[in-house]
Parts: C-alpha cells; structure tokens; sequence
C-alpha cells in the first residue's frame, strides 16, 4: 500500500470526496499531502496541505522532490466545458503543461510513484457520433472542445511517458456529479435554480440549455470508489486505460423533470441560449467493463439518491446563506 501519497487539487469537488473516503482506509502511518488543501492545516489534521502550482515547473520538481510520493492522484484541472471556452490559455497551462510538469517531476524525483492521472471521457468526442454503443477505452479520440482537447493531448503525453518508465494508469470518467459540485455543471445548475425557486430569491422559472442530449452520468461517489481502489492495489499495471462509466445513457431533459418532481413549487421551463454548448454530442455513453474485471468496480449508488442529495446540498447552502 501507498506510504505517501499526495492528491493535486484535493481541495476541488472530486478532491474533497476523495480525500473523505480515503483517510478512513489508509494505516496511521501512511502520509496524505493535498495540493491547495483547505488552507492552513487543512480541514482535517492527517492532510498536510501542500501550496502545488502545477503550472510551475521548477516548483512542482522541488515539491516531489521534497515529498518524494510514492503514489500521486492527479486531479488538479480547469474542469468545467465553459470556462475552457472563455480562457483557453490558462486550460492548456492547467491541463497540460501542468500534467507534464508533474509527470517529468516524478520520473526525475520520485520514479517509483505511481501516477493516477484523472482524466475524461470528452476525449472521445466526436467518436460518440459514430458509434452506437457504449465507447470502450480502445475508441479513437477526437475532442470537440478547448477542455477535451487539453486533456486529450494530456493523457496522450502520459501515455508515452509510460514508454519512458512513468508508472501511470490514465482514468476516463464519464459525467459524475454529487453534493459539493458547482453550477457550472448541469444537475447542480438545475438544483440551484430549484432551491432559489423554493427559497423565494428567483422567480419560478427554469433558465437551461440543450434538454435532449443523453448522457452517462455517475455519482462522485462512486467515481471516487474506483480511484480508492487502484490506490490501494498493486496489480495495475502502467499504460493501463479505465473507463469509469454506468452504461446508461440519460436524457438531460430527464434529469430536469426528474429534480423538478421533487420541488415545492411548480416551475416554468425556458430554453436560455447562453447555455448551450458549442458542438455538442448527441449522445454519450461508456463500457467500463474493464474497471469492473480489474478492480472489481461498478457504480452502486443509486441516481435517485445523487438527484435528492444535490439537491438537499442546495437547499442547505441557501439556508446556510440566509441565516449567516
């Protein structure tokens, strides 16, 4: 098992749900250093936060230098499809720059960690349009966005860094989301709008984007299962591909009517223009067959429950707002 093990972006949405799970299952002895974790000391005293700029080269080398991991979760990334659109730059700087910094650091200071690279199943892009079925990790990348693109060429790099000796397994998530995540994304963004409706701070009508999309979505929780799992195990071997999928693809426009069933109050639904996305994929969904035999994982919780606790997050949050 892992005896240092540091997580970048520990302190984002998957982050903190990762770093949650994990601390329960690791030894006393074991060590957890969260890149940008939680500000001083961290919300819990076992992290040891880390200040982790990927982007700097020269930093991110003296930092695994001094840490010398012998496993590192790299899940520090522009995440969101929007804000890659409004800041490419600063994507690819993020994405991957900084995954080749941390990369060339660990093979030059520590090339006996492992290395879980994050990243998604956006890299598939515009193969989703071709094929009928649930993409497997053998399915070609075409990314069709600024985000896509950044961690296409990120998990291409890992890929043949493994040829020169980086213990990397490259994981694929398909769209998780789970309480705690932003309304940059689609469920929370419905929630949101949901809870402010019933709280009386918005009027009660539905701002969205493209409801026919089908998507593969999982909850964070789930995803953060599989990531424990190859943590913990020692029979991945490097170059090694996961999908992270439930195999159901799920319409958007089902999602909203599934969340406003369970408002207060009725609500209006109104097409906002702002919110669709450029070159977006009808229909996404993946084969995660290959987590399943190698790290026995499949999502187990169920989508009603990740539907009714995003949405209990946000209730609690506003009337959190409204009583600080």
């Amino acid at each position: 098992m892992s005896e240092r093990i540091l997580i970048t972006g520990a302190d984002g949405f998957v982050g903190r749900v990762l770093v949650r799970a994990l601390l329960p299952r690791l030894a006393p002895e074991v060590r957890v250093f969260g890149g940008r974790y939680g500000g001083p000391g961290g919300p819990d005293p076992r992290v040891e936060p880390v200040d982790l700029d990927v982007t700097d080269r020269a930093r991110t080398r003296e930092t695994i230098r001094a840490l010398r991991p012998s496993c590192v979760v790299h899940l520090a990334a522009i995440a969101a499809v929007q804000d890659a659109f409004l800041d490419r730059g600063l994507t690819w700087a993020v994405n991957f720059e900084g995954t080749r910094n941390l990369a060339e650091a660990i093979l030059q200071e520590a090339p006996a960690a492992r290395l879980l690279f994050v990243g998604t199943s956006e890299v598939y892009g515009g193969t989703f349009k071709l094929r009928t079925g649930g993409l497997d990790e053998t399915a070609p990348l075409d990314p069709a966005n600024p985000y896509a693109a950044s961690k296409a060429a990120a998990d291409l790099l890992i890929g043949q860094m493994v040829r020169d000796g980086l213990r990397a397994v490259r994981f694929r998530p398909f769209n998780h989301t789970g309480p705690g995540q932003t309304e940059r994304f689609v469920v929370p963004a419905f929630a949101a709008q949901i809870a402010r409706i019933e709280a009386g701070l918005q009027d009660p009508v539905m701002r969205v984007g493209n409801l026919d999309a089908l998507r593969d979505f999982l909850d964070v929780r789930d995803v953060v299962d599989a990531y424990l799992r190859a943590i913990l195990s020692d029979d991945l071997l490097p170059g090694l591909i996961l999908n992270l999928a439930s195999g159901r693809p799920r319409r958007i426009g089902g999602i909203l009517a599934d969340l406003s069933a369970r408002s207060e109050r009725p609500i209006e639904v109104v097409l906002d223009p702002e919110r669709l996305r450029p070159s977006d994929t009808p229909v996404a969904f993946g084969n995660a067959d290959r987590a399943a035999d190698l790290l026995g994982w499949r999502p187990h919780i169920p989508w009603e429950q990740t539907l009714d606790d995003v949405l209990a997050d946000w209730r609690a949050r506003l009337a959190g707002e409204r009583t600080s």
